[in-house]
C-alpha cells in the first residue's frame, strides 16, 4: 500500500507498496468455507502462522461465523475461541485483525495485540463498538450491512446496488467518524455476499471506483463466495464447493488490486498473494514505460502518430476499462439466482 498507488495509508498498520492480502483464521466449527479445519486454537495459530509464509500480509481471526442462519455463540465462548489466537499470532509478529461484533472481543483482542478490528456490521451489531475502537485508537473497517442473516429477513433489494451502497456506507462512516474514528483509521467494505445477490456482488466488483470515491482504503471479500459459484456453475447448473473457488478467488483478487484495493480477504493465500504481486509488476512496468525518457516511450507516442510530451497521452491512447465488461460476461451463470439465498456466503 502506498500513497503513490492511490490505495491509501491506514495509520497503525503497516504500509505496503501494493494490495495486501488478508488471510482468514475461522476458529469456528461452522463457517460456511472452512468451518472446523482450525476450531483448535493449536491449529488456528500454525495455520495463521502457514498464510504469512505463504504470502500473507496480515490475518483475521474470528471466532463468530456470520454464514446465514448461524446461531450467534455467546461471548464467554467468543473470547474462547478468538483471544489465545490473536496472542499467540501476534506473539510471533504476525499482523492480525479480529473479526468480531463484539465490543468486548474486539478491546480483549486489542490489547492481546491485535492491530485491526474488522466488524461486518460496521458497528451496528453492539453499540458500544464504536466507542471502544476510538478509545483503543484503532484502525476501524466499516462494512456495508442491512443486518442478521437470519430467514428471509436480510433485505437483498436494490433498484441501483451500486448507488445504494456506497450512499449507505457512505452514511455509516460519517457516523463512525461521529463516534470519534479518526479518518486516517477507516477502512470500507461493500460486504459482498451479505444481503445480496450473485449480480448485486458483480456489480459492485466492476464498479470499484465509486467505493474507492468515498476517500478511505478499500477492502474486498469474495473469497469463495456463492456468486463465484453461480459464475463457475457447470451445465446442469450445481456451484463447485465452496473450497474449489480459490481460482476464480485470485482472479477477483487480481481485478480488485488493479483497481486500487488496499487489501483482498481470502482463505488460501498463495495464489491471491501471487497474483496482487503480478498487478503490481505490471503497475511498476506501466508507470516506468510512462517515464520521460523510458524505453519504449517514445515510440508508444510515435506509434499513434503524436509527438511525446511528458505527462500527456494521445486522444487515442487512452486506457479502456473491460473490468465491467469482464464482470457483466460473467454473469450469464447467476442470471438465475433468484432462489431467495439473498445472503449468499456473506458469511466468514
Amino acid at each position: 500500500m502506498s500513497n503513490q498507488s492511490g490505495r491509501g495509508r491506514i495509520a497503525g498498520l503497516p504500509e505496503w507498496d501494493r494490495c495486501a492480502v488478508m488471510g482468514v483464521v475461522n476458529v469456528t466449527p461452522d463457517s460456511f468455507s472452512d468451518g472446523g479445519r482450525w476450531f483448535d486454537t493449536t491449529a488456528a495459530v500454525k495455520h495463521g502462522l502457514e498464510m504469512v509464509a505463504q504470502g500473507a500480509d496480515l490475518v483475521d481471526v474470528g471466532g463468530e461465523s456470520t454464514r446465514p442462519g448461524a446461531t450467534r455463540v455467546d461471548e464467554a465462548e467468543e473470547l474462547r475461541r478468538v483471544i489465545p489466537v490473536v496472542r499467540e499470532l501476534a506473539s510471533e509478529g504476525v499482523v492480525v485483525s479480529v473479526d468480531t461484533m463484539r465490543a468486548s472481543v474486539a478491546a480483549q483482542a486489542l490489547a492481546a495485540g491485535a492491530a485491526l478490528v474488522n466488524d461486518v456490521s460496521g458497528g451496528l451489531a453492539d453499540p458500544a463498538m464504536i466507542p471502544a475502537v476510538a478509545d483503543a485508537g484503532a484502525p476501524f473497517v466499516v462494512m456495508h450491512w442491512r443486518g442478521f442473516l437470519a430467514g428471509g429477513n436480510v433485505r437483498g433489494v436494490y433498484d441501483d446496488v451500486v448507488t445504494e451502497v456506497v450512499d449507505e456506507l457512505h452514511a455509516r462512516v460519517e457516523a463512525v467518524l461521529a463516534g470519534g474514528i479518526a479518518a486516517d483509521r477507516i477502512v470500507v467494505d461493500p460486504g459482498l455476499g451479505f444481503s445480496k445477490d450473485a449480480e448485486h456482488d458483480l456489480a459492485l466488483l466492476a464498479h470499484l471506483d465509486r467505493l474507492r470515491a468515498l476517500g478511505h482504503p478499500l477492502l474486498v471479500a469474495a473469497s469463495r463466495k456463492r456468486f463465484l459459484g453461480r459464475v463457475l456453475a457447470g451445465p446442469d447448473g450445481a456451484p463447485p464447493p465452496a473450497r474449489e473457488r480459490d481460482a476464480a478467488t485470485a482472479a477477483v483478487s487480481a481485478l480488485a488490486a488493479h483497481a486500487g484495493a488496499w487489501a483482498v480477504r481470502v482463505h488460501e493465500v498463495r495464489a491471491t498473494a501471487d497474483a496482487v504481486r503480478v498487478v503490481r509488476a505490471v503497475e511498476g512496468a506501466r508507470t516506468a514505460a510512462g517515464a520521460p525518457g523510458a524505453p519504449g516511450a517514445d515510440r508508444a507516442h510515435q506509434a499513434h502518430g503524436t509527438p511525446h510530451t511528458p505527462g500527456a497521452c494521445a486522444p487515442d491512447a487512452r486506457p479502456v476499462d473491460t473490468t465491467a465488461t469482464t464482470a457483466a460476461a460473467a454473469t450469464t451463470p447467476a442470471a438465475s439466482d433468484t432462489t431467495g439465498a439473498r445472503a449468499s456466503e456473506g458469511a466468514r
